[in-house]
């Protein structure tokens, strides 16, 4: 295989440990960790239905909107000031610790590298930012910008032409498997990190790297020719 062109990394899950903001998300829900798949699930179904419905709202504030409607199924009485403060650790979070030394890897062996995210272009830069990863990356990509959010095909069409490259010169890294999904549909390559939880879809293709973590994603890259 031949290296692709641009490496394409998700931010959430990917590159940054989402633990700080699930145990707040959890507090908020009155202590019920069950409860936060199915926030993150319905946060990602409701990005989708705006997609959908030609609408677009900040990701965190379709968090917020879905926290509470989740505390409302429940019982858990829930404000939007406190569904909003659940989710501010999201700007701050840490980088996993195998990605600053898989990054600096392929940065050294000449990849280019962005993000893509369904974060806001505010919300990213923060998150880089305070994980100290701003320099590993030439640029940062927010769906922001084409008010679409992933996995609609659209959105990496558009990424792709933001960089000047055709979509199998684009390669996503990311730790979800509805991402991957998204990304291969549109005619992209992909490296699948299978961190603690994470599934890819059965039925979208299977990526050309499906590791645990970004150090073996990094070997695999470096070795293509």
């Amino acid at each position: 295989m031949t290296r692709p062109k641009c490496l394409f990394f998700d931010v959430n899950e990917t590159l940054l440990d989402l633990t700080s903001m699930k145990k707040s998300v959890a507090d908020a829900l009155g202590g019920r960790e069950d409860l936060l798949s199915l926030w993150f699930t319905t946060m990602l179904q409701y990005s989708l239905v705006s997609s959908a419905g030609g609408q677009y709202e900040d990701f965190g504030v379709i968090g917020a909107a879905t926290l509470r409607m989740v505390a409302r199924n429940n019982g858990i009485e829930l404000s939007e000031s406190e569904s909003k403060n659940a989710i501010m650790p999201i700007r701050s979070l840490p980088p996993h610790p195998d990605v600053r030394k898989g990054l600096e890897r392929l940065k050294a062996a000449g990849f280019r590298m962005v993000t893509l995210t369904n974060s806001s272009n505010g919300g990213v830069e923060a998150q880089m930012a305070n994980a100290g990863l701003t320099d590993m990356f030439e640029s940062r990509l927010s769906v922001e910008d084409v008010q679409m959010y992933k996995p609609h095909q659209h959105v990496y069409a558009w990424a792709a032409r933001k960089l000047g490259l055709e979509p199998h010169e684009c390669m996503l890294v990311a730790a979800h498997g509805w991402d991957i999904a998204g990304a291969l549909w549109a005619g992209w390559r992909g490296a699948f990190l299978a961190r603690p939880g994470a599934q890819l879809y059965p039925l979208a293709p299977e990526p050309e790297i499906h590791v645990p973590e970004l150090g073996a994603a990094s070997d695999r890259l470096i070795a293509m020719s």
